[in-house]
């Protein structure tokens, strides 16, 4: 049975559709930039010296903030985020434009009905070391201390700035944040308690201390110099995976609504499972119980059965423990159909966004339904012989895809899916 939490009794479930989104991560600042980079074979990391040899990890993810767009964000809002916090903000803007094109949605809707689940796996924990830097050398740190090191500053910024009144959550899961974000706003709608939500998650994670706890732990690339090896999921050559920044952000609205308002549907949000391994930290159960009912339960969820997925979007951080673990993972939980459906990794591209990564692929799936281009899993030239299933390895392909699935596993056993689908009426 799903785990997902489900609306009244007395009332049938909502369906649920996607009419916007946003993202700023290091391969652009729009969605179709992102998307450009992917179809172009572009990695949107690069060789980067963090001054401190402490730190084994040569490859990051970094974005340039588009300064133009962030001083559009209003300055009682703007002087309050940390650097995660903005890269939400400008998600949700492009999300928000996207969806309501001229209006805004209080001209739809009541504010009450709108809400917001915006997630973050560390928050402003850069922001926290230099406040707490600043306030040893001088003896005053800074008088929005408190906000810019507030987890969900990113969830408030976004109700301030658009007056979204209901629901509101920040989602704190490690890798797999993004994923459980949008699918517990799913439900907040289908229990008819939203008519509206903004759902994604954001990171950055850029200071020294930061970026060692990960690298420490043996989680970071140890590739030092060649690219094509510093993310290369179900490669035998992966030792790692790319720690990047950025946010990704949907805007979900109940179906009815929707079309009642003549908005465009990108998608629809039809499966949702979510289950812990309670097991490890930071490495997944080797009994795969919760990962393996994770994706049973969003297709249960969605009325989907193993042979009607086209698309399967991976976890694939190209860590050597993920990509063995998450192959036997799909190919338990799906039988022989794990063998005939596309799969790839488009953390081959972006690196590991974080709590951003599954809002981020969630997109990914809606774009790869809208294009008809399942995208490649660069940089498999040599493939480990236990991940076999089809990655993709390589070439983009194109393809008749209606029914896709996102898949997000984190640190402290968090592991979540998403059936994500053409809209149909």
């Amino acid at each position: 049975m799903n785990n997902s939490l489900r609306g009244n009794s007395n009332h049938p479930a909502r369906r649920v559709v996607v009419t916007g989104y946003g993202s700023v991560t290091p391969l652009g600042n729009r969605v179709d930039a992102c998307w450009e980079s992917i179809m172009n074979y572009a990695c949107g990391y690069r060789l980067h010296d963090t001054g401190d040899a402490s730190i084994k990890a040569r490859f990051f993810g970094k974005v340039d903030i588009d300064e133009k767009q962030f001083r559009a964000i209003p300055a009682a809002v703007r002087r309050a985020l940390p650097r995660f916090a903005r890269h939400a903000a400008l998600a949700a803007q492009e999300a928000i434009g996207m969806a309501f094109r001229q209006q805004a949605p209080g001209d739809v809707y009541s504010p009450l009905d709108c809400g917001v689940i915006v997630g973050t796996g560390w928050g402003g924990l850069d922001e926290a070391y230099q406040c707490h830097d600043r306030y040893l050398a001088t003896g005053f740190g800074s008088p929005l201390g408190s906000l810019l090191t507030m987890p969900n500053v990113a969830t408030a910024a976004c109700s301030l700035m658009w007056n979204l009144r209901g629901y509101q959550n920040t989602p704190v899961a490690a890798c797999a944040t993004g994923t459980i974000a949008i699918g517990d706003a799913v439900e907040v709608i289908r229990q008819g308690r939203a008519r509206m939500m903004l759902a994604g998650g954001a990171e950055a994670l850029n200071a020294r201390t930061n970026v060692w706890n990960i690298d420490i732990l043996q989680a970071l690339t140890k590739e030092q110099a060649d690219v094509s090896k510093a993310c290369c999921p179900f490669s035998q050559a992966r030792s790692g995976f790319v720690l990047s920044e950025g946010a990704a952000v949907v805007c979900l609205e109940e179906m009815e609504s929707a079309l009642h308002r003549g908005a465009r549907i990108l998608g629809e949000i039809t499966g949702y499972g979510s289950y812990s391994d309670a097991r490890d930290f930071t490495a997944p159960a080797e009994d795969m119980i919760a990962r393996v009912e994770s994706i049973r339960a969003a297709l249960a969820d969605a009325g989907k059965s193993a042979d009607q997925i086209d698309y399967i979007n991976a976890h694939g951080t190209s860590t050597p423990l993920n990509d063995v673990n998450e192959t036997a993972s799909i190919k338990a939980a799906l039988g022989e159909h794990a063998y005939r459906i596309p799969v790839s990794s488009t953390k081959s591209y972006s690196g590991h966004l974080i709590a951003a990564a599954g809002s981020f692929e969630t997109i990914v799936c809606l774009k790869t339904i809208e294009s008809g281009i399942v995208p490649a899993t660069i940089h498999l030239a040599d493939p480990d012989p236990q991940c076999d299933l089809d990655y993709v390895p390589n070439t983009h392909r194109e393809a008749q895809v209606d029914t896709t699935m996102n898949l997000s596993f984190g640190f402290g056993g968090a592991n979540a899916a998403l059936v994500i689908e053409r809209f149909v009426p």
